[in-house]
């Protein structure tokens, strides 16, 4: 009988379909599991599906390390994002390769990547925020859709990796609840905050592969759920690809949600409704499951059939010579190249939240600067979580030595993260570090404060907090407030670079500063794009892509998954920092807004046209927003949303036309009922550096163009 899968002139489908039909039951089942057994009597080799690319190739030894996703975000920049994750995936398949040479097919080695974090942050105390893209669909959207697409790639024929949007869906804590956690969303909730994303990700960039999430959505475990995987994923959204589990959670059916009591029931009902592969172990129990009737073997097949497919669509089957991807030289990993491209991003993640004039500082007028603070010479303080190992670093301080060498810095750590005290039980005080720090600002012409937290204090599942990883308050954590405080009272110029992944309680300490960057988890030469901003080589341009807010005592509690009264647009108390916010060194104005017409029929776009000039003398990005309201709505809509947005680079004294779509998206209201319409009536835009709010224009002091279009 011909071996149709063996043959490269037949479709994937084709062959996918050939080879599990010449599976038994049991070799079926052991390719459903994340580490698949080799099918020694195909001659095919085991297979390990774990793989993750965040930002950067990670947990297999060495690659570029990128900023953290919530770092790329506050770029606003989908081009770089763009060439960040075909980056990305030019060092995966570097390292698979070469990996598959020496007969490794282990943990991590592999193409199918389990990223990007698609998730709303839809709570500041979210340990695992800094994974996302911040709290707005759009955004996100449009960051996970070029990430997608770039991991990826853009061959007709081949997959250069399986990107991953996770988790599916309704996600974002609390940490510690996870596995047993119902998330209760409206269907107007579910349909315009928590699904575009991962929608736009399986349409617009096509992704092969999604993630189900720990926790049930509505009383359906995510990882088996028929309205999440087979009603909106496979049938409206038109999904062809594979899903698969969080790790743990196909257990946490019968375990912890105690939907089902056995494994073999639970393992049946998440293939039977659309989850094809287990990252755990308990669909080995599908062999039994069978055998009881809780599932047919034909829906077995399914699943693997999905699961061989992505695996025909990678190249695995095929003679390498062919596939255009397997000739990625092993040289592009931790390239050079990549290492600009890190910078690059690092650069643009910068946001600039105050500054009185203090910054950027001249070197030749400062010749003595001291930095301080528990994050200034801490590498952890780069990464965030899920990253790779980088072959060169820089922390803040090495990166203002190597920027400026002839200026001296006196370094002093000041406090730790967060323990009041190295030696509490020997009664040390927990201000042991504060008379080296004050030494050093009281010699210094300026001083750099370097606060913040790491993955350890905001994280999955592990960490310092009490709540696996998620945070309590939104304070700088330890003594690190008392150490602003102590610092500014020497009366020296000081600048705030504030490492975190997440929104902090800066009103307090912004007002004891002169200037204020916030520089998230900055990737490997991290320290480098902090050190060009203190000193004016580059511009900050980033923006928010959270809200800083003030206190908790202003959110909604963290179990409510309903998106009243939380993110920028449905907020209504005021924030100390608000989404879309940042400044620049130079002076940027807007002027001149035209729209394509005052009226739009419904299902067509909209251009607007305007002018952004650079007053300043350094040259400078800027990231232009669009908000839009929809004034005539007949249910409930955000004050304002982001529906568009561009980065544009203005040379000093510079003008540049700008032309920005405005699609039929973003005039869409989405009922109660999670349907969507295209209602007619009036809508205004807003364009400019940040959102309309008056905070924005107040810290700004600039207010955004305005223009009102009617749709028909």
């Amino acid at each position: 009988m011909e071996q149709l899968w063996k043959d490269p002139q037949k479709s994937f489908e084709e062959r996918a379909r050939d080879l599990v039909g010449r599976m038994t039951l049991e070799e079926k089942v052991s390719q459903m599991v994340y580490n698949s057994s080799a099918l020694s009597r195909f001659g095919i080799m085991e297979h390990n599906w774990w793989n993750e690319a965040l930002h950067g190739v990670a947990r297999a030894g060495v690659s570029t390390m990128f900023p953290q996703a919530i770092a790329m975000a506050a770029s606003f920049n989908t081009e770089l994002m763009g060439r960040v994750a075909a980056a990305i995936s030019d060092e995966g398949r570097a390292k698979h390769h070469e990996a598959a040479r020496h007969m490794d097919f282990g943990i991590y080695k592999n193409l199918t990547f389990w990223s990007p974090n698609v998730n709303i942050f839809r709570d500041p105390r979210w340990g695992r925020g800094h994974e996302t893209y911040g709290e707005d669909p759009y955004l996100t959207s449009r960051m996970g859709v070029e990430f997608c697409k770039g991991l990826q790639g853009d061959d007709e024929k081949y997959l250069k990796a399986v990107a991953t949007p996770k988790h599916y869906a309704a996600h974002s804590g609390p940490e510690a609840d996870r596995h047993h956690f119902d998330a209760k969303v409206s269907q107007k909730d579910m349909y315009e905050t928590y699904l575009p994303a991962f929608e736009a990700c399986v349409k617009e960039a096509g992704a092969f592969s999604v993630m189900g999430a720990y926790n049930r959505t509505n009383s359906e475990a995510c990882c088996a759920s028929p309205t999440l995987l087979q009603k909106i994923l496979r049938d409206d959204w038109g999904f062809e690809g594979y899903v698969v589990s969080d790790c743990g959670a196909i257990q946490d059916i019968f375990k912890e949600h105690k939907l089902v009591p056995t494994p073999e029931e639970a393992a049946a009902l998440a293939v039977k409704n659309g989850c094809d592969l287990n990252c755990g172990f308990i669909y080995p129990h599908l062999v039994e499951a069978v055998k009881k009737g809780l599932i047919t073997e034909e829906e077995v097949d399914r699943a693997v059939y999905r699961l061989m497919l992505a695996r025909f669509k990678l190249g695995e089957f095929d003679d390498e010579k062919s596939v255009k991807y397997a000739q990625i030289p092993y040289e592009v990993n931790d390239c050079e190249k990549h290492h600009e491209l890190s910078l690059e991003m690092a650069r643009e993640s910068l946001v600039l939240l105050k500054n009185d004039g203090m910054l950027p500082l001249k070197k030749n007028k400062v010749k003595t600067i001291a930095v301080i603070g528990p994050n200034a010479d801490n590498p952890d303080a780069l990464k965030g979580n899920y990253f790779g190992t980088p072959s060169v670093y820089y922390t803040v301080l090495q990166g203002l030595r190597k920027v400026a060498p002839d200026v001296r810095f006196i370094y002093a750590e000041g406090c730790t993260l967060t323990q009041p005290n190295r030696e509490a039980s020997w009664h040390e005080k927990p201000t042991w570090g504060f008379a080296e720090a004050l030494a050093a600002a009281e010699r210094a012409d300026a001083v750099l404060l370097v606060t913040g937290m790491t993955a350890e204090v905001e994280g999955e599942e592990a960490g310092v907090t009490a709540e696996g990883g998620d945070r309590q308050d939104l304070a700088l954590p330890g003594m690190q407030p008392a150490l602003v405080g102590a610092i500014a009272r020497v009366g020296k110029p000081t600048a705030l670079l504030n490492m975190t992944g997440s929104c902090v309680d800066l009103r307090e300490v912004s007002g004891q500063v002169n200037a204020l960057i916030q520089c998230w988890y900055p990737g490997q030469f991290g320290g480098i794009a902090i050190a060009e901003a203190v000193f004016g080589l580059i511009s900050p341009s980033g923006r928010l892509p959270v809200t800083f807010y003030g206190d908790l005592s202003q959110l909604p509690d963290f179990a409510d998954y309903s998106m009243e009264n939380r993110t920028y647009k449905y907020f209504k108390g005021d924030v100390v920092y608000p989404f879309g916010f940042g400044l620049s060194y130079s002076d940027i104005a807007y002027s001149g807004l035209t729209l394509s017409g005052g009226t739009v029929k419904a299902g067509e776009s909209l251009t607007a046209s305007f002018t952004v000039k650079n007053n300043g003398a350094l040259d400078a990005s800027e990231c232009c927003q669009v908000y839009i309201t929809d004034v005539e709505a007949s249910s409930r809509v955000p004050r304002w949303k982001l529906c568009a947005f561009q980065k544009v680079r203005i040379p000093a004294k510079k003008s540049k036309k700008v032309e920005i779509t405005i699609g039929p998206d973003a005039m869409t209201l989405v009922r109660d009922d999670g349907s969507r319409v295209l209602e007619p009536g009036a809508f205004r835009l807003y364009i400019g550096g940040c959102q309309p709010d008056s905070q924005s224009r107040e810290l700004s002091g600039k207010a955004p163009l305005e223009a009102e279009f009617r749709m028909v």
